[in-house]
């Protein structure tokens, strides 16, 4: 039976494989979720530059590669890049492995790429797991409108709210990251901010114990409290935006504008709230965004 490697080889008999830089989309956690391209890729490069050299190293080890890497975090991305650039133009192939996921997605690349570019050289993705698309395909939340991918979520109180509120008062669904020891602080955030805010909690994503929760920021805190081993691991965190005061239904417009002629304005919100489940401030912003229709 032949090996993933020799299959993937095989399947790319054909294709060409120039002198580029080739941004290679490594297993999330699941190893069996490398794609058969990115194994060719792998094997036709001259070199692999990696955000964790020993990380990549486990990935090479594991198909029977062996190549020559160059360490390139965060800290090293400038002076890696200069090389890569230098390598492609004297006709290397060079591969890049981020530790997991797609490179440059909230890890090391973008500025490999970037030097690439302004050099007239080659950048070729070469697709495969992201976090961030396997979160939102299993989320249910309405993705009508697209989704708006944020990254990690800022560390400092100020700007954390600051984020919040945009995604909870944008036009769609927004995806971030969360490391473990600020998921707490996140949810206590957002949950102080909108009670009833929507969100999907994913966490270990194509792992033994992956995670997908919908919830609230309540419920997820409780689900956290329930068992402190549900702290470890990055979280995928899928934010469904508040409705707002234009997607209010016409029933409810209707109660809604004959409450406020016997009513003051909180008053008929607050009695539309109840009946329809809406939220008050939503419907008392509509009012005063409405308070001269048909005077």
């Amino acid at each position: 039976m032949s090996t993933p490697t020799e299959t993937a080889l095989a399947l790319c008999a054909h294709q060409d494989f120039p002198p580029a830089l080739y941004m290679v989309a490594a297993p999330i956690g699941n190893l069996a979720d490398i794609s058969l391209r990115a194994l060719a890729v792998l094997h036709q490069a001259d070199r692999v530059a990696a955000e964790d050299t020993r990380v990549a190293q486990r990935l090479l080890d594991s198909h029977g590669l062996r190549k020559p890497t160059l360490r390139c975090d965060q800290h090293r991305e400038a002076q890696a890049a200069a090389q890569i650039v230098a390598a492609v133009t004297a006709g290397e192939r060079v591969a890049f492995l981020s530790d997991a996921g797609t490179p440059g997605i909230s890890d090391p690349g973008s500025r490999i790429a970037a030097a690439m570019h302004q050099a007239g050289l080659r950048v070729i993705p070469i697709p495969g797991a992201s976090a961030v698309t396997a979160a939102l395909s299993a989320c249910g939340l309405d993705l009508h409108a697209g989704y708006c991918f944020a990254g990690f979520a800022p560390d400092k109180p100020a700007a954390l709210q600051t984020a919040l509120q945009a995604a909870l008062h944008g036009p769609r669904v927004t995806v971030l990251f969360e490391a473990p020891h600020r998921i707490r602080t996140f949810l206590q955030t957002l949950h102080d901010l909108e009670p009833g805010a929507q969100l999907v909690l994913a966490k270990e994503l194509s792992k033994q114990f992956e995670t997908i929760l919908p919830c609230t920021a309540q419920t997820a805190l409780a689900w956290l409290d329930a068992d402190p081993r549900r702290e470890q691991g990055e979280f995928v965190l899928v934010l469904q935006p508040m409705p707002s005061t234009a997607e209010l239904d016409a029933k409810a417009i209707a109660l809604l504008q004959r409450l406020a002629q016997e009513l003051p304005a909180s008053r008929a919100a607050a009695v539309t709230a109840d009946l329809t489940g809406l939220k008050r401030d939503q419907l008392y912003r509509w009012l005063l965004d409405h308070k001269h229709a048909g005077a």
